[in-house]
């Protein structure tokens, strides 16, 4: 009886603290965020002056280490920590080594002195300074959450949820109940939080292919916090509540649509490992979810390893995010930046939504056309390009909700799913992006015409 006590509290003490970390919203300094959120910005804040230097010595390490170990050392090759770490393609080793140089410029500012040529534009302001500052905040963010994670994975949580809500979210967002706590880390806390989330579970079997690729890109979310910084660059904080409850409406509208068309429609249901995952009915012998979940989160705590597990969990997961995403991100961050604000590309890309925009009835189509493919690269471009063009009040609104409902913005999340052992490519996420982009309009439009 004092063992089934003692895993019982295995089970809720652990869950409950990970709850709050990760998933209670928090009042503090005047805006909503989490504990993990508040605690990384302490620890940033004390320590923030080593931070971009300590990017560059990580990205440097994962650039050199990476490239040794296209050489099949012993030493990697034998070691599952940094086998993990440190084993990729060619592609993602070309994409490590042009973060770490890119990291490397921009902190030492190289071709700032001249004002002009292609080290100015990779190092200035608005390229390589805005992934620097990315990396920056990703890096604590990282090292913090990969070690608190566990709280949420090791100790029963998903699969009590799991079973619980699978009757829910399967039959409407084709995907099990345990990605209920992806979607609500990613929702209130970070997007990232998210993706480090269902990365994880994937690995370990507990989401297939289909499942994962589904997650990832239609439950990772932009904070509340960010998203109303994005609605006062257009001018138009009074409108949030209106603005928030939009954004909610069309993200649960893509999570529903994009799962059933290609290219998430056809990615297969197989698994990294297999017989993790949880059977959709419940099984003989159990009279309720409540109970089959219960049984699931004890046998998990009682096959939990204890403290020793738990460290070389977070290790693992802080080597992958340091060593694996920060100089990808860095990468893709700084080169699709590049692009957007030095050449016209994202501008053709942007006219074919001209004749889709005028039909809806945007004001300053044009405007408006220019920003829909640019927040591939970056959330906030779009916000920015339109309240320089000094658009009207309802292509502002339309525009800064579009923004936040793509969701898969190359320097962060989009970034994160590409560096990740995640099963989508580059084009498959642009698809997705495009997708959402259109589902979002027609939400979007109709209902601006009736508020402005």
């Amino acid at each position: 009886m004092n063992n089934k006590k003692a895993t019982k509290a295995g089970f809720i003490i652990p869950s409950v603290i990970g709850i709050f970390l990760f998933m209670i919203p928090i009042k503090f300094d005047g805006s909503w965020t989490i504990a993990v959120k508040i605690l990384a910005d302490a620890i940033s804040g004390a320590i923030g002056g080593i931070l971009p230097t300590l990017c560059c010595i990580v990205l440097t390490i994962s650039a050199v280490m990476c490239v040794i170990a296209l050489f099949k050392p012993k030493f990697i090759t034998e070691n599952k920590l940094l086998s993990d770490a440190f084993s990729c393609g060619p592609i993602w080793v070309v994409s490590r080594v042009l973060g770490c140089i890119f990291c490397w410029m921009t902190y030492l500012q190289v071709g700032q002195d001249k004002g002009t040529g292609i080290a100015a534009a990779i190092t200035g302001a608005d390229q390589g300074g805005l992934a620097l500052d990315l990396i920056v905040g990703l890096v604590i963010i990282f090292l913090i959450a990969s070690y608190l994670l566990p709280l949420l994975l090791d100790f029963g949580l998903l699969e009590y949820v799991g079973a619980m809500l699978t009757k829910f979210m399967r039959p409407i967002f084709k995907v099990p109940g345990r990605a209920a706590v992806d979607c609500i880390t990613s929702w209130i806390g970070d997007g990232t939080l998210g993706v480090m989330l269902t990365c994880n579970q994937y690995e370990g079997g507990y989401y297939s292919t289909r499942e994962a690729s589904i997650i990832s890109t239609c439950f990772s979310a932009v904070s509340i916090t960010f998203s109303l910084v994005v609605l006062a660059e257009v001018g138009l904080t009074q409108y949030f509540g209106i603005y928030y409850l939009l954004i909610c409406f069309v993200g649960i509208v893509c999570a529903i649509i994009c799962p059933r068309i290609w290219p998430l429609a056809k990615k297969p249901d197989t698994y990294l490992v297999e017989g993790r995952a949880m059977p959709d009915e419940l099984p003989e012998g159990y009279t309720s979810s409540h109970q089959y979940g219960l049984d699931l989160a004890l046998k998990r705590v009682s096959e939990h390893k204890g403290i020793g597990e738990f460290f070389a969990n977070g290790t693992k997961n802080c080597l992958n995010m340091w060593f694996g995403v920060l100089p990808t991100v860095m990468c893709i961050g700084t080169v699709a930046l590049l692009l957007a604000n030095y050449t016209p590309l994202f501008d053709w890309l942007g006219m074919p939504f001209r004749p889709l925009l005028s039909v809806l009835g945007v004001p300053d189509v044009e405007a408006a056309a220019s920003t829909m493919v640019v927040g591939f690269t970056d959330m906030f471009t779009p916000a920015i390009i339109i309240s320089g063009a000094q658009a009207q009040p309802m292509t502002c609104f339309i525009v800064a909700v579009i923004s936040i409902t793509q969701v898969l913005f190359l320097d962060e999340v989009g970034g994160l799913i590409l560096s990740s052992k995640l099963p989508i490519n580059l084009l498959e996420l642009f698809v997705i992006f495009l997708e959402r982009t259109i589902i979002s309009l027609l939400i979007v439009c109709p209902i601006a015409h009736l508020i402005f």
